[in-house]
């Protein structure tokens, strides 16, 4: 359906179709978070009026399940025939970067009930390149859910935390050491000695935590085949 008509301002509004419906949503969610965003804000956002949306989608829940779908999209999907380190590493640097890209997201992507096509791919796509590189369905199941526990918590804390991470970080720690290292000295001292040191990141600590991680379900895939 085209919806080349004036908009509320007397010019001409964009065609609109479902597609773009979703990927105002995302965008406006990016710059504003996913709690505020309404089809109010979404049709100002996208130039049009609010009843025009619901010509392309039902309700908000839909507008999040094709929101959730399109962040699915983003993320590289393993090929089974991959080694499994190899495509879980990548699976997950793109969920992380996907999910830097669209902080709103890290708590919605396995929270919807009707999964889209991208959503339902991936997830077929990790189970296939677990099972086919030898493991388990309990220890899949196991590896799936470390797995995007690790990803997702990750990024939902470093975009909570000042600065995201980044050495910003370093005038919030300066003011803490003065005030608190009298009553906190393992926390002062971890702080001195490591988060002001030249260099630190937050984010290094992905590339750490993963490894635990796929070291811990090698050791179990190998156990299992003794």
């Amino acid at each position: 359906m085209n919806d080349d008509t004036k908009n509320e301002t007397g010019g001409k509004r964009p065609s609109l179709s479902r597609d773009a419906v979703i990927a105002g949503a995302v965008e406006l969610a990016d710059q504003i978070g996913i709690e505020p965003l309404t089809l109010r804000k979404l049709a100002t956002h996208l130039g049009v009026k609010p009843m025009s949306i619901y010509h392309y989608v039902a309700n908000k829940d839909e507008i999040i399940d094709g929101m959730v779908d399109a962040v699915f999209a983003e993320i590289d999907m393993p090929v089974p025939e991959t080694p499994w380190r190899e495509a879980m590493t990548v699976r997950a640097y793109s969920a992380w970067a996907a999910l830097r890209r669209h902080p709103w997201a890290a708590g919605m992507l396995d929270s919807r009930t009707n999964p889209g096509p991208a959503n339902l791919g991936h997830h077929d796509r990790v189970i296939a390149c677990l099972r086919t590189n030898g493991f388990s369905l309990d220890l899949t199941a196991t590896a799936f859910a470390t797995l995007d526990a690790f990803i997702y918590g990750f990024a939902l804390q470093e975009s909570s935390m000042p600065g995201g991470g980044d050495p910003e970080l370093t005038d919030v720690a300066d003011g803490f050491m003065e005030t608190f290292a009298a009553h906190f000295p393992a926390l002062a001292e971890f702080t001195a000695g490591y988060v002001l040191q030249p260099g630190y990141s937050f984010s290094k600590e992905f590339d750490i935590g993963l490894q635990l991680i796929l070291d811990g379900l090698e050791a179990r895939r190998a156990a299992s085949d003794a």
